[in-house]
């Protein structure tokens, strides 16, 4: 005798969460979205010069990866000593392409709930696609539309995304035109289900509107993100530095960002910035 697989459903609000476990679908607990299950996908090719790679990695039709870039080393920085012992390293940066319905589970709820509320909004293309990947799903948003994308996953009934749990930045300098990319990690505790929603900018235009007005908690996380990265978000209520001093150059976390330059001297001792050290190479 065999047991039968337990099914769960979707809690209601007012109505308690879910099991953690039972939160996912099945098909999403996967390490591959349901689009790659049958994909052959290949590896992306570093060119023999190390500056480029294979620009698509194509699985089964449906969902078609994209190798940006190259990451070099450690941590990909340029124009600096590598410190770290791992400077032969060389990888393709590779993006999950974008998945097709059925996602599984509440995955299809909630973007068939969102479609529909921002089709009868007037912003029918405001999500330009959908990646499961890694049994999780984002949401990637034309930033113009942002802020009507945040205000109907809130407010809406059948989506209840009511915590902003974090606002991430990240650059990709070789990802042309969209090398500034922030993303926003929603909770609703009302279904116990767990989102993202991806933004990009390009280095020459980094403006991202503020969604401090939706969530409040993006206050001080967005000044984290312009702070690292250099993301201007139009109308927050005041954009300054939160980690670094008012007066500090640049923005530390970016990859063209300089690794060292600075001594630093503790109780007498100085150590030199990473690019006079010894290398590693």
């Amino acid at each position: 005798m065999t047991d039968t697989p337990k099914q769960s459903t979707p809690s209601e609000p007012g109505k308690g969460r879910p099991d953690s476990e039972d939160a996912t679908p099945d098909s999403a607990r996967q390490q591959t979205s349901p689009a790659r299950e049958d994909a052959v996908v290949s590896t992306p090719e570093v060119h023999p010069d190390g500056d480029t790679v294979s620009s698509e990695v194509v699985g089964d039709g449906t969902q078609v990866d994209a190798a940006v870039g190259v990451r070099r080393g450690m941590f990909g920085v340029t124009g600096t000593g590598d410190v770290s012992g791992f400077g032969g390293l060389v990888a393709p940066t590779v993006f999950p392409g974008a998945s097709s319905q059925p996602y599984g589970g509440w995955f299809d709820e909630t973007a068939d709930a969102l479609t529909e509320r921002l089709t009868s909004d007037g912003v029918a293309d405001a999500v330009s696609h959908v990646v499961v990947d890694r049994g999780e799903i984002t949401f990637h948003v034309r930033r113009e539309h942002l802020l009507a994308v945040v205000q109907v996953l809130r407010d809406d009934e059948k989506l209840r995304f009511e915590f902003l749990a974090s606002i991430s930045g990240v650059h990709y300098p070789d990802d042309t035109g969209r090398e500034l990319h922030v993303v926003l990690h929603l909770l609703s505790m009302s279904y116990n289900r767990r989102i993202r929603v991806e933004v990009t900018a390009p280095d020459s235009d980094p403006h991202v509107p503020s969604v401090v007005a939706v969530y409040p908690t993006a206050d001080w996380q967005e000044r984290e993100v312009w702070d690292m990265f250099g993301v201007i978000f139009d109308g927050h209520p005041a954009l300054t530095r939160i980690l670094m001093p008012d007066d500090w150059p640049g923005h530390p976390q970016r990859k063209d960002y300089p690794l060292g330059g600075i001594p630093v001297e503790y109780k007498g001792a100085t150590t030199p910035p990473p690019d006079q050290r010894r290398s590693y190479n």
